[in-house]
C-alpha cells in the first residue's frame, strides 16, 4: 500500500492510474490523515436480481393517459 498527499496525487494522477490498474491499492492523505483509497475497478461478478424494485415503485392508475392540455403543447397548439 502505497501513501501519497493530495498534491502529488494531482501531479501525477496518471502514473497513480496506472499503478492501481496494476493492482496497488494507493491511499491518498492530506496532512497525514487518509481521506481516500485508490483501488482497481473490478466489474460486478455476480448476476443482477430481477424484481429488486418490486414493491418500492408505485405506477398511478391514470399514467398511461395524457391530458389534452399536454398532448396540445407538444403539438405547439395553445390550450
Amino acid at each position: 500500500m502505497q501513501i501519497v498527499n493530495v498534491y502529488e496525487a494531482k501531479t501525477h494522477l496518471s502514473r497513480l492510474l496506472e499503478q492501481a490498474a496494476a493492482g496497488e491499492e494507493i491511499v491518498i492523505a492530506k496532512a497525514g490523515k487518509p481521506l481516500a483509497r485508490l483501488i482497481p475497478y473490478q466489474e460486478e461478478e455476480r448476476p443482477r436480481e430481477p424484481g429488486y424494485w418490486r414493491g418500492r415503485v408505485h405506477i398511478a392508475d391514470d399514467f398511461d393517459e395524457l391530458p389534452e392540455s399536454i398532448a396540445a403543447a407538444f403539438k405547439g397548439e395553445a390550450p
